[in-house]
């Protein structure tokens, strides 16, 4: 006989109860583990298990388990984290919640975010109280980040090209990611760099000299991490073209290639598209417009600037420009691919997800 494990209690609500979590539940900006809290309580209160709980909601099924036990033992007052050891709590949930919905959909009169000292103001309580409740939602009013999203047509046309490329690249084929990093200043400080000491970081002054730029031409290749790099004072089409013509010197030639490129205009002028026909081995591959994350070339370009650029100090373009190839060359005697893991799907289910909460339409 089947085994069938311990059954479910059974939760009921009373309508207060059931008004109050559909409030969590439902709003648009309000803090998404408060939210998640009260659609697991909700679904077990309309007769599911917490099997069923757990696919609909797509949520570990010990997270359904736990607060059905949860709101059995205390209800609404423990949709919040558990309380630690000590005296009782001096705020009620409704002054919690009425913090988190604040700081998520109002700013200050006089402010662009919520500072410990505004909000609470604000809201009568503590500094120290409004911190932890911030820290408890994971709320942090003081940071912010960027995002862009692709409005290409062909975005996902171009995502499940380029990264299947990445998953399944052809045979007898070098796969190069392909993008120049532009106008790179030689600067060299107003005064001289003060080295590091014990209990004393290196110490720069904030102004500089600028003394001139370059622009690196970088291709990436996918397989074994290493990079076909030149060095050119401008970035057109001409010097495009000119990186063409050393990666068609450098692969062999009975290999195809394929270029992961973006869309920048000088990877498209006549003069290209003319030298590509005339070379049938090359295939352009481009990048979904505003998506340069997909590019694995940036990456590179970004160990480039983190380990060589910016703390460098360069009194001239030649200075700058040989460190460039030393840190290059030093790359190709020991490179390092990126292993590409996501496929095509999970990113265009990641996106989808994204884009679902930031317009409100998540249910």
């Amino acid at each position: 006989m089947p085994r069938t494990g311990r059954p479910t209690a059974p939760l009921a609500l009373s309508d207060e109860e059931r008004a109050t979590l559909l409030r969590w539940a439902r709003r648009a900006k309000s803090s998404q583990v408060l939210a998640m809290r009260a659609k697991i309580v909700l679904a077990c209160a309309d007769g599911l298990s917490n099997v069923e709980v757990a696919g609909k909601l797509a949520v570990h099924l010990s997270t359904v388990g736990k607060w059905r036990r949860r709101f059995l033992a205390e209800r609404l007052d423990g949709m919040i984290d558990e309380q630690r050891p000590g005296r009782p709590p001096s705020i009620t949930l409704d002054q919690v919640e009425q913090v988190v919905v604040d700081t998520l959909e109002q700013t200050p009169r006089d402010a662009t975010h919520w500072s410990r000292a505004s909000m609470a103001e604000k809201s009568g309580l503590s500094k120290s109280t409004i911190g932890r409740i911030w820290r408890d939602f994971g709320l942090k009013p003081h940071r912010t980040d960027t995002f862009k999203l692709s409005t290409d047509p062909q975005f996902i046309e171009k995502v499940v090209d380029v990264v299947g490329l990445y998953h399944h690249p052809p045979e007898r084929a070098v796969v190069l990611c392909v993008d120049e990093k532009s106008q790179i200043q030689a600067l060299d400080r107003s005064q001289p760099v003060l080295p590091m000491m014990p209990g004393m970081p290196e110490r720069r002054t904030h102004d500089y000299y600028r003394n001139g730029i370059t622009s690196l031409f970088a291709a990436f290749n996918i397989a074994d991490g290493t990079v076909i790099s030149e060095l050119h004072r401008q970035h057109r089409a001409t010097e495009f073209k000119q990186f063409l013509i050393t990666i068609d010197n450098q692969v062999p030639a009975g290999l195809n290639v394929h270029l992961v490129c973006d869309n920048y205009g000088t990877h498209k002028t006549p003069a290209i598209r003319a030298w590509l026909a005339r070379h049938p081995r090359f295939h352009m591959h481009f990048t979904p417009t505003g998506s340069s994350w997909i590019n694995q070339v940036e990456r590179w370009f970004g160990f480039l600037t983190d380990q060589k650029i910016r703390r460098g100090a360069h009194k001239s373009v030649q200075a700058l420009e040989a460190d460039i190839r030393d840190w290059i060359a030093d790359w190709n005697t020991h490179p390092r691919p990126f292993i590409w893991t996501k496929t095509a799907e999970e990113i265009l289910e990641s996106l989808a997800r994204f884009y679902s909460r930031i317009s409100g339409t998540e249910h």
